[in-house]
């Protein structure tokens, strides 16, 4: 059965080590990531991804977050990331992604996990390398198997 959920950003990033600005739209270049960002390359966590509902529970400790603030290069709705399998395919258009890790390490000198003493990246966040590239945007519907 497939189910389906929502881009609600696409987020960018020049630099590692840091917070990711909305991009509106990204090129997914197959086995390498998204075209322009730090983390793009040939490795197993070429795309990262973070659900909007656990941004929304560290809101509570820091209402200024929004999309991309935990290096996320996609924020979804409507999934939760991290109670899925490794080697998941994600489907966003014509774009296919596959799970490659569940969490990771905070890098030090992380900002949220000093305003706030804790990171969710390292439970929440999934990464993931690109089987099929394409174009992605804000608002756009993704569906995985289940």
């Amino acid at each position: 059965m497939r189910k389906k959920f929502r881009i609600v950003s696409v987020n960018i990033s020049k630099e590692k080590g840091q917070p990711k600005e909305p991009a509106g739209e990204a090129v997914l270049l197959e086995q390498y990531g998204i075209e322009g960002d730090a983390h793009a390359g040939d490795w197993h966590r070429q795309v990262s991804l973070l659900a909007e509902e656990d941004i929304d529970l560290m809101r509570e400790k820091l209402e200024t977050l929004r999309p991309g603030d935990f290096a996320e290069n996609i924020t979804t709705r409507g999934i939760d990331l991290a109670a899925l399998p490794i080697g998941t395919k994600l489907y966003i258009g014509d774009v296919c992604l596959e799970v490659t890790q569940i969490g990771k390490e905070c890098h030090s000198g992380c900002s949220i996990l000093e305003q706030t003493g804790e990171c969710i990246m390292p439970k929440r966040g999934i990464f993931a390398r690109v089987l099929k590239g394409g174009t992605i945007k804000d608002e756009d519907s993704g569906s995985y198997d289940i």
